[in-house]
């Protein structure tokens, strides 16, 4: 018999009025790993129930807060809750005094701090000029089969309708436009099995893999512009497996290949062109998802760009990993990530967020929403 660990401790009510950091640190210092969400929606649940102007609706671990108004349109904003596991990073705490002040700790990054922006606005402003769809969802850190936000646009797509999202992923409070598409393959090479002594009689196939990795030393990757944004594009083997004893030549390799893309390919021409690199070898396609075009171009999300760049200072940039704006994308809103902390710090065991991330896309986003 296995002992399960217990689920995490969330607040028991968490305020939603207070203070941005005070707010932050709450709800990282309630571990959420990716499976383990369901005390931290509850909390989040609960707090949003507090606010009448809100409608509040729960699919598994995933809360949805909206607002109805008759407002001419409806933007969604959304964030995850679940982080990556902690690497005793946690409780938060703060590092430095005043605009030089950072909160340390697990998810402050990726991305409660985008979180507990959504979730300050949501109770702030009960009447916003544009109808506003707030979304917490569960199981983003884990493959895609599992999210919460495709669950929800399963089983109540008229919840996720609207005319723009904003993903509140970490940005740095600028704009991150789209996504890149990202492609898993397996390259396999074949060889003949033999005993190490005699290795003469056979073929071996790890050896046999050094074409492959001469191929991908030799690529080139592509920077495609997409929407006036440019995308840099990769292509990476990140797992190589092949042999069964120390003594044995193996008859078998296999390189595992990931292929990030831009957004103007599809997902059908990034595995051809795989497949073109490979020419000559078993590619097997292990996962894939298409990425999102910038949509910057849209009416609502260029008024959304120009406060931005009023407020943050922030000018757009392309968004190199997949994020869900893609599922949006895929349900024809334009989408796009604003949010605080350095991307580049996500899952990292120094993971922080600099407190003037989260006042200035608070700031940004409730100057839109108000304007």
């Amino acid at each position: 018999m296995t002992d399960r660990a217990p689920a995490p401790a969330a607040p028991a009510l968490l305020d939603l009025t207070g203070d941005l950091v005070t707010l932050t640190r709450a709800l990282c210092d309630a571990p959420s790993e990716s499976g383990q969400e369901t005390a931290l929606a509850d909390a989040i649940e609960a707090a949003l129930r507090e606010h009448p102007h809100l409608e509040v609706l729960r699919d598994g671990d995933a809360v949805v807060a909206r607002t109805s108004l008759g407002a001419v349109s409806r933007v969604i904003i959304a964030g995850h809750i679940d982080t990556v596991p902690v690497a005793d990073n946690l409780p938060t705490r703060i590092v430095g005094e005043g605009s030089r002040a950072e909160i340390w700790g697990r998810g402050t990054v990726d991305m409660k701090g985008g979180v507990a922006v959504q979730l300050a606005l949501a109770a702030a402003l009960a009447e916003p000029t544009r109808d506003v769809t707030w979304v917490f969802y569960d199981h983003e850190e884990v493959e895609a089969a599992l999210s919460g936000l495709g669950r929800v646009a399963r089983n109540h797509p008229d919840w996720l309708a609207g005319d723009f999202a904003i993903l509140c992923e970490p940005t740095a409070a600028g704009i991150e436009g789209g996504c890149n598409g990202t492609l898993r393959v397996e390259v396999r090479v074949l060889g003949v099995a033999a005993h190490s002594a005699r290795s003469w009689t056979g073929v071996n196939a790890i050896h046999g893999a050094g074409e492959v990795l001469r191929r991908l030393e030799a690529y080139e990757p592509a920077a495609v512009e997409v929407d006036g944004l440019v995308y840099r594009e990769g292509l990476n083997a990140v797992t190589i497996r092949g042999g069964v004893a120390t003594n044995v030549v193996p008859d078998s390799c296999t390189v595992t290949v990931n292929y990030r893309f831009a957004p103007s390919r599809s997902l059908a021409q990034a595995e051809t062109h795989v497949r073109e690199v490979f020419d000559g070898y078993e590619v097997v396609v292990v996962d894939g998802a298409a990425g999102a075009r910038p949509g910057l171009d849209d009416p609502v999300a260029a008024a959304f760009a120009s406060t931005v760049l009023e407020v943050t200072g922030g000018v757009p940039a392309p968004k190199y990993g997949w994020t869900d704006v893609a599922r949006f994308s895929e349900l024809g809103i334009p989408a796009v990530n604003f949010g605080p902390g350095d991307p580049l710090l996500a899952h990292k065991a120094d993971e922080r967020c600099p407190v003037g991330d989260l006042t200035a896309c608070h700031d940004a986003l409730r100057a839109w929403l108000t304007a």
